[in-house]
């Protein structure tokens, strides 16, 4: 069975179980993924069930959902797919990063492999897409970048933003009317204990910024002093 014989469902099921682990080392339950999902809880359950009967995932009550790795090469195809579709928007057609998520979301189930490809090499083979997520190679290998969320970032560090989820476009509109993109320095200055508050100076120059705890939440950076 091949990963376009699975249904837009169940697809949308293995990468986000993938996605729930790829920045994070919490256990991913079946709550959390019909959080993620907008789903009832148990719509997600009787789906989770059909893909463990499948081999796709292995999941013991009222334990942790974990992907096979027949389930997480299904799962990194659809990541390539969604990623590099993300890319190709914002590069050749001239989508803001805050446009590309939903259509992406659709896309990524109609194409054929084979356009896959064709945009990976009309690209360059692009290891990142526009939100600093990384891109996995047709054979499935994935190289994701050494990074803390923002909020465990240390009073007066300076840092760069390797990531910024993709899930909300307005939040993505305000990062970008912010300065705030991948690749991009910041001076970190931490708020007064339980205030949920970080103020960051964009490349040294702009004015201060201050986030809030679900601003802080969706950046991922490295520290480089």
């Amino acid at each position: 069975m091949s990963v376009n014989q699975l249904s837009d469902s169940a697809q949308n099921y293995l990468k986000i179980i993938y996605g729930l682990n790829e920045w994070s080392s919490e256990p991913v339950t079946p709550s959390i993924i019909a959080s993620k999902a907008g789903m009832k809880l148990s719509t997600v359950s009787g789906a989770l069930s059909k893909l463990r009967q499948q081999g796709l995932l292995d999941h013991a009550p009222y334990g942790a959902v974990t992907l096979t790795e027949l389930g997480r090469t299904y799962a990194m195809t659809m990541v390539r797919r969604h990623r590099l579709v993300e890319t190709f928007l914002v590069q050749m057609l001239g989508y803001r990063w805050d446009q590309v998520h939903d259509e992406a979301e659709n896309l990524e189930h109609a194409v054929s492999d084979f356009m896959i490809e064709r945009i990976d090499d009309l690209l360059d083979y692009p290891t990142r897409d526009p939100h600093g997520d990384p891109i996995p190679t047709a054979e499935g290998l994935i190289s994701v970048p050494e990074a803390i969320n923002l909020s465990e970032a240390t009073d007066g560090s300076q840092v760069m933003i390797e990531r910024i989820a993709d899930d909300d476009s307005q939040l993505l509109q305000y990062f970008s009317d912010q300065g705030m993109r991948v690749g991009v320095q910041l001076s970190v200055s931490v708020a007064a204990d339980f205030s949920d508050t970080i103020t960051v100076r964009v490349n040294q120059k702009n004015s201060p910024v201050q986030l809030g705890a679900r601003a802080s939440a969706a950046v991922w950076v490295s520290n480089i002093g």
